[in-house]
């Protein structure tokens, strides 16, 4: 492994020419720059783009299992020192199993304890980490001590020691995920040290061409079986179902090659599919075969196709053919279930069958509520697409949604099929629909449909899972004034709905922010889903279903001033408890 180590140049206040200590386990990639007295411990990972420079303030401490990520500078100044865990002076001491990640600054004199994390882009000067700490992203944290085991959320400033003291304590999914992250670094620093060991991958390329060879001998076996009892237009699969074998089809005849890619449940998470063996013919008896190893060698995994267009060099058309949990029927089963897997999307298929006996304004659901469907014919009506998107409940806390796969339907019985897909391959998860207006492409009327816990018999049923805006005439509120609403019965108090129609009535438009009570303490405000009505109604109708969606937490409406670009006239409309 070559290192760009160096020692520290001679300077009026050193001539040391100390040299970097580094442990035989640790890996440091070339491309990162170690100067001076720097000490870096047993299993510790050192990324692309690291510069640790002990070269004015030293020396530095870097404790075993810890992991420096692409980007990370440590320098020091020349004067101040903190007090290491071995009772030594030291510019910066970072504790062991903690990650320091992507584009963060440690500027000594600075300690940072076990177990901790320092997110993205933050910045430790002259400061005290205690141990089991959480940093998140774009943090400043100078001239304070923070106690151990405390959570400082994205974008805070800490500065006082007053603001350190009433930091939230971290939480056990917080703990959970520093954790995984040390756990990710070293599964790289070994696959880092495997790389450059010639004996290691020697071993890996090995199996690699073992199961390439044995999946080009079943293909070609496949091959010729296929062959002597069907034509290519003809072609079948004892393990794949006629959809996929038709999408099979349809690519191989439009001249793209067929690709495969397989997950596991995490990695399926964070889109990390990893390439099953190329496929290189064009055959599509070939293509099955190979599709079909790519499924037996990722059993339990999930497993998708899609068409390579090489002249372009773009894929087309993806679709997941194996999601874990797929039964395969044994060689004893019945012609009527032959072996296959089944991917959802062929459930969908068969819901469509089902709705297309039925005409356009009547169609049924047995998962969604009348409310969704109605919706759903709704939006079509108006000439919108039915888009769709789900999040976990980490996810959906900071408003990062994930989208399903695109509806491109116009039929209601189409689209509502496709709705379905995704709240089964998503059950557990908030599932959200929206319309889409592709001229001015842009998004209108977000209904969240699913919530984790939901009966998946019943989707939307519960008034706390579908909200749709009730009519001018049931909805609680009466209009007053030619256009302002008032109170008759609805959930919000009327001293709420006279402060928005005084915000529409002065230009204003309203938003609506949330917070549990961790981030409340640290006035760290999440928006809520953005009101760009300025009707009373729609707005009152808006701001219910962020209270329904953000019960016990903290809840405030503001008004916006668009031409000046300022809020104005904040307001706490729900606490905790109340």
């Amino acid at each position: 492994m070559v290192v760009h180590g160096s020692a520290a140049p001679p300077t009026p206040w050193s001539k040391s020419l100390a040299q970097p200590r580094i442990h035989e386990t640790a890996y440091v990639h070339s491309f990162s720059n170690i100067i001076g007295d720097v000490s870096i411990g047993a299993d510790v990972l050192i990324a692309p783009g690291t510069s640790i420079r002990a070269d004015e303030g030293s020396p530095f401490y870097v404790g075993e299992g810890t992991n420096i990520q692409d980007g990370v500078v440590i320098h020091g100044l020349e004067q101040g020192r903190v007090i290491g865990d071995d009772q030594k002076h030291y510019s910066v001491w970072i504790g062991k199993d903690t990650s320091i990640t992507h584009m963060a600054l440690i500027h000594g004199p600075a300690y940072v304890g076990d177990d901790c994390f320092i997110g993205f882009r933050s910045t430790i000067f002259n400061s005290r980490i205690g141990d089991g700490c959480i940093v998140m992203m774009h943090a400043l944290i100078q001239d304070v001590e923070i106690p151990p085991g405390r959570y400082v959320p994205s974008g805070s400033i800490i500065t006082t020691q007053q603001q350190a003291d009433r930091l939230p304590e971290v939480e056990s999914v917080d703990v959970k995920f520093a954790h995984h992250v040390v756990g990710i670094n070293d599964a790289l620093r070994s696959g880092y040290r495997c790389a450059e060991n010639i004996a290691c991958i020697a071993s890996i390329r090995t199996e690699l061409e073992q199961t390439y060879e044995s999946s080009n001998a079943n293909g070609n076996g496949s091959s010729k079986n296929h062959s002597n009892s069907h034509n290519q237009s003809q072609m079948q699969s004892d393990r794949l179902s006629s959809e996929v074998v038709q999408q099979v089809g349809q690519l191989l005849a439009q001249g793209y090659r067929i690709g495969m890619e397989h997950a596991d449940a995490r990695r399926f998470q964070t889109s990390s599919w990893k390439s099953c063996a190329p496929i290189q013919s064009n055959r599509q008896a070939d293509v099955l075969a190979g599709l079909e190893a790519c499924i037996s060698e990722h059993r339990g995994e999930y497993v998708r196709l899609f068409g390579i267009d090489t002249q372009s060099k773009r894929r087309v058309s993806e679709m997941i053919v194996q999601r874990p949990g797929d039964k395969v029927a044994t060689a004893s089963s019945s012609s009527s279930s032959s072996n296959y897997y089944t991917p959802s999307s062929s459930s969908s298929n068969s819901s469509s069958q089902s709705y297309g006996t039925q005409n356009y304004s009547s169609a049924k659901s047995n998962r969604l509520s009348s409310e969704v469907v109605q919706r759903v014919s709704q939006l079509l009506a108006q000439g919108y697409r039915i888009g769709t998107e789900h999040a976990d409940a980490r996810r959906f806390q900071t408003s990062s949604w994930q989208t399903c796969s695109p509806i491109q339907a116009s039929r209601e019985s189409d689209a509502i099929a496709a709705l379905e897909g995704c709240l089964a391959e998503h059950s557990g998860e908030y599932v959200r629909m929206f319309g889409i207006d592709t001229r001015a492409k842009r998004r209108v009327s977000e209904l969240i449909v699913q919530r984790p816990g939901d009966n998946g018999n019943s989707v939307g049923s519960a008034p706390s899972r579908s909200y749709t805006p009730p009519a001018a005439s049931t909805n609680g509120y009466s209009s007053v004034n030619g256009g302002a609403f008032a109170p008759s019965g609805g959930s919000l108090a009327s001293d709420i709905v006279q402060q928005v129609n005084q915000l529409l009535s002065q230009g204003y438009r309203v938003g609506v922010e949330y917070a549990d009570a961790r981030h409340f303490q640290t006035s760290s405000w999440k928006s809520c889903s953005a009101i760009s009505t300025i009707h009373a109604l729609d707005v009152i109708a808006a701001l219910e279903i962020c209270l329904a969606e953000h019960s016990g937490e903290y809840v405030r409406l503001y008004g916006i001033d668009t031409a000046s670009k300022r809020r104005v006239s904040e307001t706490i409309i729900q606490r905790p408890g109340k």
